[in-house]
Formats: structure tokens, C-alpha cells, sequence
């Protein structure tokens, strides 16, 4: 039963990570759930077991990547503008490209990206509560922008400063807000 157990997570995990990476290729619309079997080595039939459909499977990969920052984000200390800022770069350096893609992708699929969409924002705005404990709505406000997902794209991606140079310029902004 444990060599079972571990097969079906395996080809859980390989399914999800499939659909993750093509999720930063194409938009949704341009992926099948053939491209996401064929991916994970794995039949179709078996994602749809697995998954009942192109909405669940997003679900599970944005739940799993979620859960994955959760668990780096709970461990950021309190006040620790550093930690914060270096586990900020540790998650859009892995989901980054592949959240910007969804969240370009949101009104295209309200129904299916918005509310995933707005748990990554609620998590996001808690982690900052938590962290900054910050004095006011607009110092709240600010600090979730200066650590927003699109200052990480302009940063690295639009402008093409290595990740030290932009942790570097977004630790400054933080720092600023906080001071």
C-alpha cells in the first residue's frame, strides 16, 4: 500500500508540476490536457481522473504553489525586512513568470482565476500585516505594492537587473516605507 500511496502522489506531483510549467509558456486557453499528460508522462485519462478537468488542475497548481509560499511565508520573521524581502524573490523567482501569466489572464476567466487571484491576495496582504505590522491602511497599502508580484517583473524582467540588484531596489523601497 505505501509503494501505491507514493505512486499516485508522485504522478500527482509530476501532473501539477506539467501544468505549472506550461501554465508560464501559454495561456490557458492554449493548453490541453493532452499537452499537460503528455508533459507529465502520464494518459490523459488520468488527469481527468485525477483532476475532472482543465479547472481542477489549475485549482491543484495554484493551491500547491499557494501552499509552497505559505509554508516560506509563515517562516519570515516578524520585523525581519531582510527575510521578508529575500522570501518575496525566493517566490516569484519559482511562480513569478507563471503568476503574472494567470493574473494577465483574469478577466479572460473570472470565474475560474479571480478567486484564485484574490486568495494570493489575501495571503499576500496578511503576510505583510504579519510581518511589517504596519501603522495605517496606507502604509499597508503601500508595503503590499513596493512587494507586488508586477515590481518583481518591471525589475527583473522588464528592466533586466539580476535578481541581487532588484532585491537590492526593492529592499530599499520596503525599507523607506518602514523607516
Amino acid at each position: 500500500m505505501g509503494a501505491r500511496a507514493a505512486a499516485a502522489a508522485d504522478t500527482h506531483r509530476r501532473i501539477v508540476a506539467a501544468m505549472g510549467e506550461l501554465a508560464i509558456e501559454r495561456f490557458l486557453d492554449d493548453i490541453t490536457l493532452d499537452d499537460v499528460a503528455e508533459r507529465a508522462g502520464v494518459t490523459t485519462r488520468t488527469v481527468i481522473r485525477r483532476f475532472g478537468g482543465r479547472e481542477g488542475l489549475v485549482k491543484a497548481a495554484v493551491d500547491a504553489a499557494n501552499a509552497d509560499v505559505q509554508v516560506r511565508r509563515d517562516e519570515t520573521p516578524e520585523g525581519d525586512m531582510a527575510d521578508a524581502v529575500e522570501a518575496v524573490f525566493d517566490d516569484y523567482e519559482r511562480y513569478g513568470d507563471a503568476l503574472v501569466m494567470m493574473l494577465a489572464q483574469e478577466r479572460r476567466h473570472p470565474e475560474l482565476l479571480s478567486p484564485l487571484a484574490d486568495e494570493g491576495r489575501e495571503l499576500h496582504r496578511r503576510w505583510i500585516e504579519r510581518v511589517f505590522a504596519p501603522r495605517d491602511e496606507l502604509q499597508a497599502a503601500q508595503l503590499v505594492a513596493a512587494t507586488d508580484v508586477y515590481v518583481w517583473k518591471l525589475l527583473r524582467r522588464d528592466l533586466g537587473l539580476s535578481r541581487a540588484r532588484a532585491k537590492e531596489a526593492m529592499a530599499q523601497m520596503v525599507e523607506r516605507l518602514v523607516e
